[in-house]
């Protein structure tokens, strides 16, 4: 639910949890995993705030109902319209909600395999090649921290090499330095990947880290 009459964007109130608006109609949450319906409706949809800001992912029918519903606006199609029941609405790739639903700020992205994935484009930042794994750049046993600016996507190979040391001590040099993403990482370590017609309403920073290719990786000197 969005805030009552009278109240301001995102003040006054206890803040209203998303899961209101996006639960599917018969109240099941879809998880945004793609699906039909008996009109062939299928794909996912990124669902925005009123501010713009992204909200959640859901299944395309699910935006579908929120659209007819009159609960939000389709600012992207995904393709041929859908027709039933005499009507006939856009498959929705990105709607963005009529009134503005107050949820936790997310200030800090939580740690986790598949978000340091995403930041890192799914790459071995030692080598380039597809990550397997994670590696703490200084070890856990050397006091080194459990953190956005300590943990790097590793290929097996490189992690093996590198094994209990820092990347000078084993002659290695990281693609860049790991930092804190944005808070819109979120978005892809929830649901894996972005549909390129999400880039224009995601944070640059997390499409950038999305896209990211081992010809983009700069190597700095260590």
């Amino acid at each position: 639910m969005g805030p009552g009459r009278g109240q301001a964007e995102g003040r006054g109130g206890p803040p209203a949890p998303a899961s209101a608006e996006l639960a599917d109609a018969d109240g099941r949450r879809d998880g945004g995993h793609a699906r039909g319906d008996r009109h062939g409706v299928r794909g996912r949809a990124l669902v925005l705030n009123a501010s713009m800001e992204p909200l959640s992912v859901v299944a395309a029918r699910r935006a579908v109902v929120l659209v007819l519903q009159a609960k939000a606006e389709v600012l992207h199609a995904a393709g041929p319209p859908c027709r039933g029941g005499g009507m006939e609405v856009a498959v929705p790739s990105v709607v963005r909600l009529r009134r503005f639903v107050a949820v936790p700020r997310r200030d800090r992205v939580t740690l986790t395999r598949r978000g340091v994935f995403a930041r890192d484009g799914g790459r071995c930042q030692y080598c380039g090649a597809r990550a397997e794994n994670v590696d703490h750049v200084v070890p856990r046993s050397r006091g080194g921290a459990h953190a956005w600016e300590n943990v790097v996507a590793s290929c097996r190979r490189c992690n093996s090499r590198k094994e209990d040391r820092t990347p000078r001590e084993a002659g290695m040099r990281l693609a860049r330095a790991p930092v804190a993403p944005r808070p819109s990482l979120w978005l892809v370590a929830a649901v894996g990947s972005l549909d390129p017609d999400w880039a224009r309403y995601v944070d640059g920073a997390t499409a950038a880290a999305q896209a990211a290719s081992p010809a983009r990786l700069a190597r700095p000197a260590v």
